[in-house]
């Protein structure tokens, strides 16, 4: 399985992806599942993929091949505006679980992946869409300036509560990593490393990106503070009415600490004969 999340505010675009796929209990790679198109000064687009590897490679590979070739009817650089191009993705999508359905010869293996596209094109704002298996694809909007694709429900909370048109960049950005992080603390099916990447409105090309591990310095300290600070919140919550009241200092002592970090997870079973994001 995935864990895929693009958020737009008023500032730009936040992209960020785990990179666990799975074939089985004994098959667990790392896999991209960010892919990025830039040309910069005229346009850039980033796509995260969820579902079956083979799909999504192919449906990467055919986009490449067209916008290198000048004379390609359709291409990522032929486009005037990005929801043409989110169309296009998705008729290649569709094309290409075709090919490979036909390539495994109905064995059973799901062939469909779900893909998230966001950019900007030169004289537009920056936008983000969700495109189906069946090729029609969903954008954000300001009640929901977020789309998520693969074990979703573990990391929505905070994206709920938090996020909205006016965030800052950085702050939706923060608020990605815990949502990976949250869903990487209750699903085994998704694990690190973590692919961020930034896309400032304007800028026409991806402004950060960066992979972080385990012990990368800054993900550590996300990952630990998030713990933390959940835990003071709920100690600082309005008590029941059967119970004391608690001195100020008293709470501040009450904090239990906190548990040593889980050994590395289990992967998810994946199906043995194709490899899933």
């Amino acid at each position: 399985m995935t864990y895929c999340v693009g958020i737009e505010t008023d500032e730009g675009l936040v992209f960020a992806a785990d990179t666990r796929t799975s074939a089985s209990f004994d098959d667990v790679r790392v896999y991209r599942k960010m892919h990025i198109f830039e040309y910069p000064g005229e346009r850039v687009f980033v796509l995260m993929s969820a579902g079956n590897l083979a799909t999504t490679q192919l449906t990467v590979s055919r986009l490449t091949r067209d916008a290198e070739d000048p004379q390609a009817a359709r291409s990522l650089r032929s486009f005037k505006h990005l929801y043409e191009v989110a169309e296009y993705v998705g008729d290649l999508l569709v094309a290409s679980q075709v090919k490979v359905q036909d390539d495994a010869q109905q064995s059973g293996v799901s062939v469909q992946s779900t893909l998230i596209l966001g950019g900007q094109i030169a004289g537009e704002r920056p936008g983000l869409y969700m495109i189906y298996p069946l090729g029609n694809c969903i954008a954000t909007s300001p009640e929901t300036p977020y789309l998520q694709i693969g074990e979703s429900k573990y990391g929505k909370p905070i994206l709920d509560r938090i996020l909205r048109p006016q965030t800052s960049l950085e702050d939706a950005a923060r608020c990605a990593l815990v949502s990976l992080d949250s869903t990487i603390r209750s699903n085994l099916s998704v694990g690190l490393p973590i692919d961020i990447a930034l896309v400032r409105a304007g800028d026409l090309r991806v402004t950060q990106n960066m992979r972080m591990e385990a012990d990368t310095p800054l993900y550590s300290e996300i990952h630990e503070s998030w713990s933390r600070k959940l835990e003071a919140a709920v100690h600082s919550l309005p008590r029941f009415p059967w119970e004391p009241a608690r001195a100020p200092e008293e709470q501040a002592s009450a904090l239990p600490t906190l548990p040593p970090r889980r050994a590395a997870p289990r992967p998810d079973p994946g199906d043995a004969s194709g490899q899933q994001q």
